[in-house]
């Protein structure tokens, strides 16, 4: 059922109050054609989980919320298990089914909001592990050709926090389905220090998928807002890539300067101290702020505007640019 003038703060994370002049969800690729078809001289946005997208003002167009779920087993070996998952199945919903059925591999991408389909377009990652790193193949409709389309690996283009689907091909395709390649035999990702530290406060010796799933659960937790309770969409920014040169210059003025080293001689920074060290950890401007327990988070405390959060992110990356001569790019998607 398509329906008019809908409101959308249920349908963002942010909970950001806006109406889209039309808006349906569909639950196969035959009801997405049939909408597709009938709106085709309207604008049109896909719509996953709504964690990753900031409302600036309301949508023109329809909106159309990804429903396909389902989880089936398609292939297996003797190391590992393939599983095909509906696009718009929760993410940390799948995670739990992985944990389960004893699939290793996702463990550390534990709740994060938002739903399959969106996982590879923005290759989300934490604590060691991104999507790409356990991604086989999607199905995808492509809009102006009406067919669908098989996307391997190699065709995602993937890099951090980014895919061919937010770049050239963005708006050109709807992902239908995602197929992973699970391991069963576990091979635990413990390089992030805060996993050890978190195991060993919940003194576990011998770690296994569910209990690292739940120290990245504490971490999470402990750092980052509930967006059911606080509206907000996660790391608001990415944390930044320079070259060595650049970071040891940084260095030697900014000793406690956080950085990581990264592929082709290049430092990834902590987005988040950069943010903290020009003060706007806690920052509140009405009820557009910078979360108190993480700087890169933005949240909206009830009643903000999506034009006062974005503001509110340009003026944080603008001091970001002015203290340290690092720019900062969005993960959150602007509408």
């Amino acid at each position: 059922m398509v329906q008019a003038r809908a409101r959308l703060a249920t349908y963002n994370t942010f909970r950001v109050d806006v109406t889209a002049d039309f808006f349906s969800a569909f639950r196969n690729v035959e009801e997405l054609l049939e909408l597709l078809s009938k709106y085709c001289d309207t604008n049109r946005l896909i719509l996953g989980g709504g964690s990753n997208i900031l409302f600036t003002k309301d949508f023109n167009g329809l909106v159309l919320k990804n429903e396909i779920t389902g989880i089936e087993i398609i292939d297996e070996d003797d190391d590992h298990i393939y599983v095909k998952v509906g696009a718009g199945a929760n993410w940390h919903q799948f995670i739990l089914h992985c944990l389960d059925h004893g699939w290793a591999g996702v463990e550390n991408l534990s709740l994060i909001p938002g739903s399959v389909g969106a996982a590879p377009i923005q290759n989300i990652g934490a604590y060691g592990v991104e999507f790409k790193d356990v991604f086989f193949e999607l199905e995808a409709f492509e809009i102006a050709g009406n067919k669908v389309t098989i996307f391997t690996p190699n065709d995602c283009a993937f890099g951090y926090r980014d895919s061919v689907f937010k770049r050239t091909l963005k708006n050109r395709f709807v992902i239908l389905s995602v197929t992973f390649c699970l391991n069963k035999i576990p091979r635990l990702n413990l390089t992030y220090g805060a996993i050890r530290q978190e195991l060993a406060r919940m003194e576990v010796e011998e770690p296994d998928i569910r209990l690292v799933s739940q120290a990245v659960i504490n971490i999470r937790n402990s750092k980052l807002p509930d967006p059911r309770i606080l509206g907000n969409a996660g790391s608001f920014f990415k944390n930044p890539v320079i070259d060595r040169v650049l970071f040891d210059q940084l260095k030697s003025e900014f000793p406690d300067i956080i950085g990581f080293d990264n592929q082709h001689d290049s430092v990834k920074l902590a987005a988040g101290w950069l943010i903290e060290r020009c003060g706007w950890k806690g920052f509140r401007r009405n009820d557009a702020g910078c979360y108190e327990k993480q700087a890169l988070v933005l949240v909206n405390y009830g009643h903000a505007t999506g034009k006062e959060i974005l503001d509110l992110s340009e003026e944080i990356s603008a001091s970001v640019f002015s203290k340290f001569g690092i720019g900062m790019e969005r993960e959150v998607n602007v509408i």
